[in-house]
C-alpha cells in the first residue's frame, strides 16, 4: 500500500531521513535479531562449534540434492500467487521475478528490486502497474499465511502439549491474519468498501505520522482495486493454498536437513519440530527470514527436549537449512537474471530495427512513478 499518496502515478519523493531509515532498518533490525539469539542461546549453553562441524560434514551429495529438490517445490509453490494475480504472466516466468527480486534486494538497497521486477514485466508485455499490483498482492496474502501458521503449529501441538504461551501466540497471528484476509476479500467488493478500508487505515496511519492523509490512502485503494479487478476474488483461494503448502515446504527442508545431519526423530519428533516451526514463523518478518532470533528460538525449544547434547547437531542443521533456504535462492536468482538478460537481449536482437514509418510504441512509465509493498 502506498505509504502517503492516493496516485500511484505521482508519487512524491521520500524524504532524506526516510530515503536512510529505509536502507538501515533491515539492518537495525538483523542486529536486534542477532542480540536476541545471543542472549537465547546465552540461556541454553555455549556452544561446542567443533562439534557442530562435524555434524555438517555428515552431509552427503545425495542429501544435497534431497535438500535441492524440496527448495524447488518451495519455490514453486511461492511463485503461484504471483501468476494467479498478474494476467499473462506464467508460473516460470513467477518463479524468475520472485528469484531476481531476492538477489537484488539482498545486495542493493530499495527500490533495486522494483526496478528489476518493472523491467521484467515491460520486457514481457505486462504492464508495469499491473505487475507491481499484482505483488502488492503477493506480498498481502503471504502476509495472511504468515499469521496464520502459529494457529496450524498449536493443532499440531495437541498431539504433544500445548501450553498458554503457545496458544496465545496463536491467537494473536491469527487475529492478524484474519484483519488482512478481510481486507483482501473487500477489495473484490466494490469501490465504496475499498474506499472505507483506505479511509480507515489512512487515519490509522495519521495517528503515528501526521503527514498522511486518510482520503489519499482511500483514493489510493480505489485505484488499485480497480487495476486487481476481480483478480483477487479469483486468485485468493488458490494462493492462500499454495502459500501454506509453501510454508509447509520449508518445514519439510528444516526436518530433512536436521535428519541428514544426525538429529533422528527419537531425539526431536517430526511433528514437534513442523510444530515449533509454524509457531515461531511470524519471526520470519525479521530480515533474512528472521536469522538469529529464529535459530535461537528453535535450537532452545529442541535442546530442552532433546537434551544438551544434541545441541551441535540442532544448529548443524539449521546451518544447513539456512544455507539452502537463504544462500541457494540468491546463486538460483542470478541464474535467473541472467537467462533473463540473455533472452531479452536475444528478442531485442531478433526485432527488426523502427523506422519513422513505423508506428512508434507508447513510452511506459518510469519505475520512479511506482509504488511496492514494504515487506518489513
Amino acid at each position: 500500500m502506498p505509504d502517503d499518496t492516493g496516485d500511484l502515478d505521482s508519487v512524491e519523493e521520500p524524504s532524506r531521513a526516510a530515503r536512510y531509515w529505509r536502507i538501515a532498518r533491515p539492518i537495525v533490525l538483523l542486529a536486534v535479531a542477532l542480540l536476541a539469539a545471543r542472549i537465547i542461546i546465552g540461556l541454553v549453553g555455549a556452544i561446542d562449534w567443533s562439534s557442530v562441524w562435524a555434524a555438517v560434514r555428515q552431509l552427503t551429495l545425495p542429501g544435497a540434492i534431497l535438500l535441492l529438490l524440496v527448495l524447488v517445490a518451495r519455490q514453486s509453490f511461492n511463485a503461484v500467487p504471483l501468476a494467479k494475480f498478474v494476467e499473462g504472466l506464467s508460473l516460470p516466468r513467477s518463479m524468475q521475478n520472485d528469484l531476481g527480486a531476492i538477489v537484488i534486494g539482498t545486495v542493493a538497497p530499495p527500490p533495486s528490486d522494483v526496478v528489476l521486477r518493472v523491467s521484467m514485466f515491460r520486457s514481457w508485455g505486462i504492464d508495469p502497474l499491473e505487475g507491481m499490483a499484482g505483488v502488492t498482492l503477493n506480498t498481502l496474502t503471504f502476509y495472511v499465511v504468515r499469521f496464520s501458521t502459529p494457529a496450524l503449529g498449536l493443532i499440531l501441538f495437541a498431539f504433544i502439549e500445548a501450553d498458554a504461551d503457545h496458544m496465545w501466540a496463536a491467537i494473536g497471528s491469527a487475529v492478524v491474519a484474519l484483519v488482512i484476509l478481510v481486507a483482501l476479500v473487500s477489495l473484490s467488493r466494490g469501490d465504496r468498501l475499498a474506499r472505507l478500508i483506505g479511509l480507515i487505515a489512512g487515519r490509522v496511519a495519521s495517528r503515528f505520522r501526521h503527514e498522511v492523509e486518510p482520503e489519499a490512502w482511500s483514493r489510493a485503494v480505489v485505484e488499485f482495486r480497480g487495476r486487481v479487478g476481480d483478480r483477487v476474488r479469483t486468485g485468493i483461494t488458490p494462493s492462500l493454498l499454495a502459500l501454506t503448502v509453501m510454508v509447509l515446504a520449508e518445514s519439510l527442508l528444516l526436518v530433512t536437513a536436521l535428519r541428514l545431519v544426525g538429529v533422528g526423530s527419537d531425539a526431536v519428533a517430526t511433528v514437534l519440530v513442523v510444530s515449533t516451526f509454524l509457531v515461531a514463523y511470524p519471526l520470519t518478518l525479521f530480515p533474512l527470514m528472521g536469522l538469529g532470533i529464529l535459530d535461537a528460538f528453535l535450537v532452545a525449544a529442541w535442546t530442552q527436549v532433546a537434551g544438551i547434547e544434541y545441541e551441535a547437531p540442532i544448529v548443524a542443521g539449521l546451518i544447513v537449512w539456512r544455507v539452502f533456504s537463504l544462500l541457494v535462492p540468491i546463486l538460483l536468482g542470478g541464474i535467473a537474471i541472467t537467462w533473463w538478460r540473455r533472452a531479452t537481449h536475444d528478442s531485442d536482437d531478433a526485432a527488426p530495427w523502427p523506422t519513422t514509418a513505423d508506428p512508434q510504441p507508447e513510452v511506459p512509465q518510469e519505475p520512479s512513478e511506482l509504488t511496492t509493498p514494504d515487506p518489513t
